[in-house]
Parts: C-alpha cells; sequence; structure tokens
C-alpha cells in the first residue's frame, strides 16, 4: 500500500547491450538491462547530446521474453519503480544502487526482416504446431 506516495518510472530507451538473463534458485527468471535515454540541449557550441544510463531489472515472463526478442540497440518501454539497495564493497565500504524494477516492458520497434532472428525461434518457413494452451500471439507487443 503506497500511504499516498507514488513511485512510478516510466523510460523509452535502447538496449545498450544484450539482456543478461539467469534463472534464480527458486526458478524465477531474472533479467538484467541497461537502457540508453538521451536528451539533446543546445548550448554555447551548438546541439548537445546527454545520455542516461538506467539499471532495470525484470522477472519471470518479461525476462523471457526480452532474452529471446530483444538484442543491444533495440528500443523498449518500461513501466516500474525505482528500489535503491545497499551494499558492501571487498573494503567493507557501503555502496549503494538505484534502479527500476520493471513491472511492464514492451518492445518498440517494429519487426524488420534485417533483425536476426532468436535462437529459440523456429525458422519461419517451419513454424512450430500450435499446442493447446499455447497463446503466444498474446505475448508479443507488436
Amino acid at each position: 500500500m503506497s500511504k499516498g506516495t507514488i513511485n512510478r518510472v516510466f523510460v523509452v530507451g535502447n538496449l545498450a547491450r544484450d539482456p543478461e538473463i539467469r534463472v534464480a534458485n527458486s526458478g524465477t527468471t531474472i533479467g538484467s538491462l541497461s537502457v540508453a535515454t538521451v536528451e539533446s540541449r543546445k548550448t554555447q557550441s551548438g546541439w548537445e547530446d546527454q545520455t542516461e544510463w538506467h539499471r532495470v531489472t525484470v522477472f519471470g515472463k518479461s525476462a523471457e521474453f526480452l532474452r529471446d526478442y530483444a538484442r543491444k540497440g533495440t528500443k523498449i518501454s518500461i513501466e516500474g519503480r525505482l528500489q535503491t539497495r545497499k551494499w558492501q564493497d571487498k573494503d567493507g565500504k557501503d555502496q549503494y544502487t538505484t534502479e527500476i524494477i520493471a513491472n511492464d516492458v514492451q518492445i518498440m520497434d517494429r519487426p524488420s526482416e534485417n533483425r536476426a532472428a532468436p535462437a529459440s525461434a523456429p525458422p519461419a518457413s517451419n513454424p512450430a504446431p500450435a499446442q493447446e494452451g499455447d497463446d503466444f500471439d498474446s505475448d508479443i507487443p507488436f
């Protein structure tokens, strides 16, 4: 319950690298993303781009979807909340990391014939037969 406050973040940017996906001991799929947003500002010497880097953590089916369909450079939208974690480095000094915990992630790029198919996708000329309960189309945001 929020107690009258809101912690909500909405970011549209490009993946700085391929998603890093791992599976926790509990079986939950966890994805770590680095997302870049760019803002152009006019300075005395002309226009200058300022890039902001965002750490993003995704869980479950969203992480699996990004593993299969997102690559470095993919434009994505993320809706989630900010979370700051405290940890200690090897010297025992306190460190802090602020990241976005994603509730919703969508790929904003349109499908392209130029983009390589993910390794887990069946070849387009020989699609896998649909199985009962397989609702694949409802997971694709485009």
